[in-house]
């Protein structure tokens, strides 16, 4: 039997300053070059200079259709979750589960490590969990329950980790809690990736914990001290480590857009975007429950009932175009934000040879995309693939 050979022209990718060709065998990128396509291919579909990407990665989404993470008693809302998510155009996510009792992050995580992804269904894939607390400095919880947040030690992390440590993929906490130093080598140890957020740590408070194995901040300017020419702080120390990658909103609410271009200009190839999307996103603007609390949602920005900014609905692809707009950076870039440099910081790979056809986007414009699969006709059984 013959294997299919399908063919794309004039694809525009991220990386590459001239029109490439792409070859497709069983719907997989097999080969890419400027000048590939045989003179007498016939299966080819023409591009016309479209960029074609990779799917988004989400490394900060608190659930999704009115689900909150903190909430799964079973893996089944994932499976939902998973699908809606690779329809908006996202390859993979790490369900966020933020400050609760401990007994319901575990319950959370069970449902985390419990999830098997259909193979005759197309959906996002589960990274692992990214747990963002409950190890916070309370001057600097936001929006997380004070009533939840615990020390950061060794004997808590092991209470709350239990048997789960290979279904956390990062966590966010507050380095200047860890007064014994035994705590971010321990989780450095069980490879879990260290996100420095929520905290109140000096630029050599910040540092010793990069040397310790952090290796990432967490909504750079949100909930830790701005940048100041005296006190540089958490995030100054971040931006100047050349190892350090940071994560940011990108909705222009919080964080200014003249603010994340200074952010870009300093961070560069080591910044990407995280949509920090709450239950409702999919549902609309409106009043949510939240735990025990409220959560008021207007133009895609959550908000407590006491205006504390809480989280966003606005999906992490619509963050694209937003930077487009406001000048921050151009279309590449931006792209590159949202889809490449979230891998990198995961330690995945990011190159579309060898990818399925079920992760590709096709970019009419920095607001206009679409999943390429449906142009072509191949069977897409998921395949059991990394996200890069």
């Amino acid at each position: 039997m013959n294997t299919p050979i399908q063919w794309l022209d004039r694809v525009r990718l991220l990386g590459c300053d001239r029109l490439q060709q792409v070859q497709l065998i069983d719907g997989r990128v097999s080969a890419i070059g400027e000048t590939i396509l045989p003179p007498d291919a016939a299966d080819v579909i023409d591009v016309q200079g479209d960029y074609l990407s990779l799917g988004g990665v989400d490394l900060q989404i608190n659930g999704a259709l009115g689900i909150p993470f903190p909430n799964l008693t079973t893996s089944e809302p994932l499976r939902r979750i998973s699908a809606y998510l690779w329809q908006q155009g996202i390859d993979a996510y790490a369900p966020t589960i933020v400050t609760a009792p401990l007994a319901d992050i575990q319950r959370a995580l069970a449902a985390i490590e419990q999830f098997q992804p259909e193979p005759s269904h197309l959906s996002a894939a589960v990274l692992g969990a990214h747990l963002e607390g409950p190890c916070l400095n309370p001057a600097k919880r936001g929006a997380h329950p004070a009533a939840y947040l615990q020390p950061l030690t060794r004997e808590v992390l092991e209470q709350m980790l239990g048997a789960f440590s290979s279904t956390v993929a990062m966590i966010t906490l507050a380095p200047e809690l860890d007064a014994s130093g035994t705590a971010l080598p321990y989780l450095h140890s069980l490879g879990i990736r260290i996100s420095l957020g929520h905290s109140l740590a000096t630029a050599a408070e910040a540092d010793a914990a990069f040397a310790a194995g952090a290796t990432m901040v967490t909504h750079a300017f949100n909930a830790m001290p701005p940048l100041h020419h005296r006190e540089p702080g958490l995030l100054a120390a971040a931006l100047v480590n050349p190892q350090v990658w940071c994560g940011v909103i990108g909705d222009g609410v919080h964080v200014h857009p003249l603010m994340l271009k200074l952010l870009y200009e300093c961070a560069g190839d080591r910044l990407f975007l995280v949509s920090d999307a709450l239950a409702p996103l999919g549902l609309g603007d409106g009043v949510y429950p939240w735990d025990s609390r409220q959560i008021h949602v207007q133009d895609g920005t959550a908000r407590l009932a006491d205006g504390t900014l809480c989280g966003t609905t606005v999906p992490l692809l619509a963050m694209v175009g937003r930077l487009v707009d406001w000048g921050v950076c151009d279309f590449a870039r931006a792209l590159q934000l949202a889809t490449v440099n979230p891998r990198r910081a995961l330690g995945l790979g990011a190159d579309v040879l060898g990818q399925p056809i079920t992760n590709l986007l096709r970019w009419r414009s920095p607001h206009q995309y679409e999943r390429l699969l449906p142009a072509i006709e191949v069977d897409v059984a998921r395949p059991a693939t990394p996200v890069g």
